[in-house]
């Protein structure tokens, strides 16, 4: 199975219809759809047009905010996720993204509350249409505008209270692979994995999130992705890079780059087929 998919974030510059063009023209088997990008192009269109490509959908980035730190009425939130599960349905993706939104002015049992009241109502459609909601954790320096959620066992806690198998985490390495406990913990948490963020980076940590190309950063992602295929975690790895490294690069190069290291760390997990 082809498993390395680019999140559209990563080519921050190009369209939507240029993304599509230039994973597939680079080998590109699954891309990791930002709603931004789609809505710009035309939902509808950017379904007929992923078909044509014959290029799958890793997940669907984003839902969520359900905190009202952006201006959105809770409804106006929870409507919207609604919609964000209708549309990873039709791309043909089992994974929507998920962000709580931070906890704001609440106290942090009513920002909980928020969310999960949210998610009961996205999680009978989404069964239905067999979409799992990813809620990703993250860094403490990141999540002020994204998440009250800053920890793995934070977000674990989180989604074992649903006991359901639609709510997992998205896994971000830049995120959460600098804990140097992460690595020891993966068979523990890879069930409750819908999604692997991949990405490289250097501390500290910092709001800007500046991330690095695979292998010029410190997170240790060789025994992470090793750890993961032992722990036969069989979902998408997709590559999302941002920062001020990877604004100016060229990306049509940093495509053939991140190929060339993801296929090196697959063949150091014992992995030769993943691309």
């Amino acid at each position: 199975m082809a498993r390395l998919s680019v999140n559209e974030v990563t080519t921050y510059r190009w369209s939507f219809e240029e993304d599509v063009a230039h994973y597939a023209r680079a080998g590109i088997a699954a891309m990791g759809v930002w709603r931004q990008k789609i809505s710009d192009f035309g939902d509808e269109r950017g379904v007929e047009l992923l078909a044509d490509s014959g290029l799958r959908v890793s997940n669907l980035l984003w839902a969520g905010g359900f905190t009202g730190s952006d201006g959105r009425t809770f409804r106006d939130s929870v409507d919207d996720a609604l919609e964000a599960v209708e549309l990873a349905s039709a791309l043909g993706t089992d994974c929507l993204v998920v962000y709580t939104g931070p906890r704001s002015l609440h106290t942090h049992n009513h920002a909980r509350r928020l969310t999960r009241d949210a998610l009961k109502a996205m999680l009978p459609p989404a069964s239905e249409l067999g979409i799992t909601l990813a809620i990703e954790p993250m860094h403490p320096q990141c999540a002020g505008e994204w998440t009250f959620l800053t920890t793995l066992d934070e977000a674990l806690e989180f989604i074992r209270q649903f006991e359901s198998p639609r709510i997992k985490l998205a896994l971000d390495t830049y995120h959460l692979g600098h804990d140097c406990s992460l690595v020891a913990r993966i068979p523990e948490v890879v069930d409750s994995i819908g999604i692997v963020h991949l990405a490289d980076g250097r501390p500290p940590v910092g709001l800007e999130q500046d991330r690095t190309p695979l292998g010029k950063g410190q997170v240790p992602l060789k025994p992470l992705v090793q750890a993961l295929e032992q722990a036969n975690y069989c979902g998408y790895y997709d590559l999302e890079l941002t920062g001020e490294e990877i604004e100016s690069v060229d990306y049509c190069r940093l495509l053939d780059e991140s190929k060339r290291e993801f296929a090196q760390l697959c063949r150091c997990a014992g992995v030769q087929d993943m691309l």
